[in-house]
């Protein structure tokens, strides 16, 4: 993890949220989007009040509207399992626009539109602001397993090598002539991912043997140890405390 990786959410800046080291940054994510799931369906106005703390971190991030709507696209099939719920969910029956609609669906899809594009929402800012580099750290200060955080560093890593390697095989095939057109053509297709499992597993034993005549025993050396002080603890707390608040308060009013 000793090199930086840049990635296509993140967004470069020098705003407050930005220069918070990721493990707070990541600690205020998961618990806000506990909170979140925690609030009661029927106090819409809480999760109104949760999207406007949302709108204040990324107007600090000075993370655009657009740039985090075009990116909130990635629900789209959880909107439309949610869409569906009213038309097939069980219960008492209600009229919406001349259709018969099932309330307990209709509650349901509110509920998965709302909670889902929230935690949506507040991974986008997360990723916007902070680097894969630092994500990986945050993640180690955070006592997370250093195996899987070692799974992911070398996923990240290599997953542009792999990618390049398939535009090559892509645009060798092209300059044969090759145009993958139906059913017949799956067989070069296979073969095609065959070989590049193979490249990719010979890859992976090069490196790793290279890791070990280097001195490798199973732990990736920390160059940037990344610290946080009170005071930026504090501040990444500042999200989801205020979430705690909406949530108990929409819990005492329902």
């Amino acid at each position: 993890m000793g090199a930086g990786h840049a990635h296509k959410l993140y967004r470069e800046g020098r705003s407050p949220v930005h220069a918070l080291p990721a493990q707070c940054k990541i600690a205020a994510v998961l618990c806000f989007v506990l909170v979140v799931v925690s609030t009661p369906r029927e106090a819409v106005w809480a999760f109104g009040a949760y999207a406007v703390a949302l709108a204040a971190v990324a107007a600090v991030a000075r993370i655009p509207a657009g740039y985090v709507l075009r990116r909130l696209l990635i629900e789209i099939p959880f909107v439309a399992f949610a869409v569906l719920m009213p038309f097939v969910a069980d219960g008492e029956r209600v009229a919406v626009l001349g259709m018969e609609l099932s309330r307990p669906g209709l509650w349901g899809a509110w509920n998965i539109l709302a909670k889902g594009t929230l935690g949506v929402a507040a991974s986008v800012l997360l990723a916007s602001t902070t680097e894969l580099r630092a994500l990986l750290l945050g993640l180690q200060r955070l006592r997370m397993p250093p195996l899987l955080i070692q799974i992911a560093s070398f996923m990240i890593r290599y997953g542009d090598v792999i990618s390049d390697e398939m535009r090559r095989m892509r645009i060798a095939r092209q300059s044969r002539g090759f145009e993958a057109r139906g059913v017949r053509h799956w067989g070069v297709l296979a073969k095609s991912a065959g070989a590049l499992f193979i490249r990719s597993y010979e890859r992976g034993e090069r490196v790793h043997l290279a890791m070990v005549s280097r001195g490798y025993a199973g732990t990736m050396p920390v160059i940037d140890d990344m610290t946080a002080t009170r005071a930026q603890w504090l501040s990444a707390a500042a999200l989801p405390l205020t979430a705690l608040v909406v949530c108990l308060t929409g819990w005492m009013l329902i």
